[in-house]
């Protein structure tokens, strides 16, 4: 305990400084149109939100109504993406400016020409957040083809891969019709969750009748299967597991089954759970009984890809999601460097298992998407003999 609130702490100290910052930032850009504005009242403005901020992505542990925790997740989450991108080009900005003033260029003088540059600061802040607010309800299809030594041709068969829907953030509802619209129009024999189907609390979705019955609209062949991700868990993952039984979602837990008497499909744990998956604990690979077909191709679907350099021989796929290759730029660069693979197909060696990363088709925290992509991804597996 002692532990979260130094931790909570530090980021609300960071957090205030920042504000801060960006406060005056705004208020220099404010008084080029508004000379009588005051600076209390953008420090006010900026306290709020800031406030706000913190409650809505803490919101799942407030003991409030449903709909507090709603109206307050929302602003909080606009506010996210809105403080991020006035936090990254304020800085940006304020880096030319001192370039400018440190070469002497003419027109950089005085407190007027720091105004403009933080009018500027404000209004490119707004506009990104206005794009990646839109494109993050633009859905991208990406197809791999993957091939297979010694293993038996599945090429007939479509497999659809999605992960992090983040069902219950902010506009992950209203994607919801659009992503099963464009999962059966590619027509799949079998569609794989990779984890993050949930945002951590079942309750923040707003209409779940609604979204079980546009979720029982996928057609598959061979039918739905998914693995867990960190954000599937905590207090109300007893209904997260009867909502997907009632979608017709089958759970693999380190389990495996046999789609077709032609593929092996497993479905792993995540290993740090938010809140817990109750008694259940990811096992180590070992205790994972695998098919001993060695003709059948094995999918693994493992939430976090950290995880690839656990498999050798037991698989020859693994999907998984969670990075959202970074979801807003620049943070892919951040994702880049702290993964094997953010993103995309990798193969290691000519031996090692095949890998595919996907971006995922929901977003976490900010409805938003700058320099990356929402994505569902159709994956065709070849055998060679």
């Amino acid at each position: 305990m002692l532990g979260y609130l130094v931790v909570f702490s530090i980021m609300f100290v960071l957090l205030s400084g920042m504000s801060l910052y960006i406060s005056y930032r705004v208020y220099q850009g404010i008084i080029v149109l508004f000379p009588q504005a005051k600076f209390i009242y953008v420090v006010i403005f900026f306290a709020m939100m800031l406030v706000l901020m913190i409650l809505g992505f803490s919101s799942s542990m407030l003991s409030v109504p449903v709909k507090v925790k709603q109206v307050v997740g929302i602003v909080g989450a606009y506010w996210m993406g809105i403080f991020v991108y006035l936090l990254l080009y304020a800085v940006v900005i304020d880096f030319i400016f001192m370039l400018c003033s440190m070469l002497k260029i003419f027109f950089v003088q005085g407190s007027a020409s720091r105004g403009v540059f933080s009018l500027v600061t404000v209004v490119l802040a707004l506009l990104t957040s206005i794009y990646g607010i839109y494109h993050a309800q633009q859905i991208k299809l990406v197809s791999y083809e993957v091939s297979m030594e010694n293993k038996e041709d599945i090429s007939d068969m479509n497999i659809v891969l999605i992960s992090d829907l983040h069902l219950g953030a902010v506009g992950s509802e209203i994607r919801l019709e659009k992503i099963v619209d464009e999962v059966n129009q590619l027509q799949p024999d079998l569609v794989c969750i990779a984890g993050d189907f949930f945002d951590t609390d079942f309750a923040s979705i707003k209409n779940p009748e609604k979204a079980m019955r546009l979720w029982k609209e996928v057609k598959t062949t061979y039918g739905v299967y998914a693995c867990l991700g960190n954000h599937d868990a905590g207090k109300t993952f007893p209904q997260m597991q009867r909502f997907l039984e009632a979608c017709n979602i089958k759970i693999l837990n380190d389990e495996y089954c046999i789609i077709d008497d032609r593929l092996v499909l497993m479905g792993r744990l995540d290993r740090t759970p938010i809140g817990g998956f109750e008694s259940m604990k990811r096992k180590e690979l070992s205790e994972v009984v695998i098919c001993d077909d060695e003709t059948l191709p094995v999918i693994v679907m493992d939430h976090n890809p950290a995880n690839i350099s656990e498999y050798t021989t037991e698989a020859d796929l693994i999907l998984s999601g969670h990075t959202h290759r970074g979801q807003l730029f620049p943070a892919n660069i951040v994702t880049n460097l702290m993964y094997t693979v953010d993103y995309g197909y990798y193969q290691e060696n000519e031996d090692s298992p095949h890998v595919i990363v996907t971006s995922g088709v929901g977003a976490w925290g900010m409805p938003m998407r700058v320099g990356t992509d929402c994505e569902i991804v159709s994956i065709k597996i070849t055998g060679k003999k």
